[in-house]
Formats: structure tokens, C-alpha cells, sequence
């Protein structure tokens, strides 16, 4: 057998082992419409969650695919090459295996790009604004609590404030509690939230959001929420900021467009 003949052969052999992974690659990313585990996380009360506990199914499903064939592969060379009494002999000693070395090299480099486009992909996701929200939330941090102010989408004040106790107290109280903010939003609409820190860094965190950015003096951030259920979501600073830091909790209600727009007219001033 020549020299090319051996190479091609090798080189078949490459593109048979290479279907497994590469099959492993695109199920993981076929089953993106499919219903996934999230696997600890939240369900995600908003698209933009939903759009990270993908992402992170995905990945999570894809993790554990490539650990199963590396721990088959451990497990299948220490059988196979144990030394026993009938097998002493020490096994052929080679020093390369070109298409080997090209397989292993090009698979992770494979999947690192995978990674790396699905992140890009899911961040615009979650980062992109709409030009007209439903509604218009000005998010105030400061020591030691939150101001929501609302304004609807055409930029006309709604006079509607809540913000946290003027007296920071140890509570020790869930954050739905009415010792603490509550941030009112409309289901099934996008929110824009602007928000802002009047003193230090703040984290403006919501659980079940999947979703925490820094309230920063001096800086603005802007993000939309678009809530997909009702319910009642624990919110926190996640960023430590001082004495009272764990007593600047907060809370979101989610509940229908009727009974926001009753609410927010009740509340206006």
C-alpha cells in the first residue's frame, strides 16, 4: 500500500469519527425550538430571560455530550490497554497521527465559534430596545433604596412615584413585603427601563428576569423588559454598597394591561 493510499484512508477514517461530533453539535442546536430543561435556572418571566435559559440549555446540553465521549474514550482506553498478566507487554509507541491531531484541533475550534456566536446572538437578543415601549419606567438606585417613576411611551409624565422607606430598618422581610418598592408592570408588553444611581455603584437584579445591570452614578442604562406571565418577582441590589446594603430590596408585580393602566391611573398625582 503507498504512502497516499494510507494517508486517504486515514483521512476517511477522520471524516467517520468526525459525524459523531458534529452530529452532537447540530442536535444541541436543532433542539433550540424545542422545549429544553432549564437545568436550575428560571423559566423566565420575560423573552429576554427565555432567551438566555436557551442559550444556557443549549450549552449545558452540549457540555455534557462532550464529557460523555471523553470519559467513554478514558474509560475505553483504560480497558482496552490495562496491564494484566496475560497482556505485559507495553503497547506500540508512536510519536504522531497527523489526522488525529488535525481532528482535535479543528473540533474545539468548531465549537468555540458556536459559543461564540450563539452568546452574540442571545446578548443582541436581550439588549436590543424597542422604538416605542408600552410603558416607560425611570429606575432610581441610592443609599440605601429604589424610586420607580413612571412615564408613558410618548414621554409625558405620569406623576406616578414609589420608592423605598426613608428610613433604612432591618426589616428582615421578604423583598414582596410592603416595607419595600414595588415595581408595577403590564404582561405581555415591552417596559423600558431607564436606570441611573444617585451616589455609588448599584446592581439592579431580578431573579426570575434573568437580568441584573449595574445603576451607576453619572451613567444612564437603558433596557426593555417584555413580560410574558403575572406574578409577583423578588428584586435586589446585588452589587454591595454599604451598611443597609441587604435591606435594599424591592418587588415586581406583573399583571395585566387592564389592571396596570387602572392601577397607574389610581396612583397619578
Amino acid at each position: 500500500m503507498t504512502h497516499r493510499q494510507t494517508s486517504v484512508r486515514s483521512l476517511r477514517s477522520t471524516g467517520r469519527r468526525l459525524l459523531v461530533p458534529a452530529a452532537l453539535v447540530l442536535s444541541v442546536f436543532a433542539l433550540g425550538g424545542c422545549k429544553l430543561p432549564t437545568f436550575g435556572q428560571f423559566n423566565g418571566a420575560t423573552t429576554q430571560a427565555q432567551t438566555e435559559n436557551k442559550l444556557w440549555s443549549q450549552l449545558v446540553i452540549l457540555g455534557i455530550g462532550v464529557g460523555l465521549i471523553v470519559f467513554v474514550l478514558i474509560l475505553w482506553a483504560a480497558v482496552r490497554y490495562r496491564r494484566s498478566s496475560k497482556n505485559s507487554e507495553i503497547p506500540k509507541q508512536f510519536s504522531e497521527n497527523v489526522p488525529l491531531e488535525i481532528f482535535y484541533t479543528i473540533i474545539p475550534c468548531i465549537l468555540v465559534g458556536l459559543i461564540f456566536w450563539g452568546t452574540v446572538v442571545a446578548e443582541n437578543t436581550v439588549d436590543t430596545v424597542v422604538a416605542h415601549p408600552a410603558e416607560i419606567v425611570n429606575v432610581t438606585a441610592y443609599r440605601w433604596g429604589w424610586r420607580f417613576s413612571y412615564a408613558s411611551s410618548n414621554g409625558v409624565s405620569q406623576h406616578v412615584m414609589v420608592q423605598t422607606s426613608a428610613t433604612p430598618a432591618l426589616y428582615a422581610k421578604p423583598a414582596t413585603s410592603s416595607e419595600y418598592p414595588q415595581l408595577m408592570l403590564p404582561s405581555n408588553s415591552t417596559v423600558r427601563i431607564v436606570l441611573q444611581s444617585v451616589d455609588v455603584i448599584h446592581g439592579f437584579y431580578i431573579p426570575a428576569f434573568e437580568f441584573s445591570r449595574y445603576a451607576q452614578p453619572g451613567v444612564i442604562n437603558t433596557f426593555d423588559f417584555t413580560t410574558t406571565s403575572t406574578g409577583n418577582f423578588r428584586g435586589q441590589c446585588n452589587e454591595y454598597c454599604g451598611l443597609y446594603h441587604a435591606e435594599m430590596l424591592f418587588s415586581v408585580k406583573v399583571v395585566s394591561p387592564a389592571t396596570f393602566t387602572s392601577w397607574l391611573t389610581s396612583h397619578a398625582s
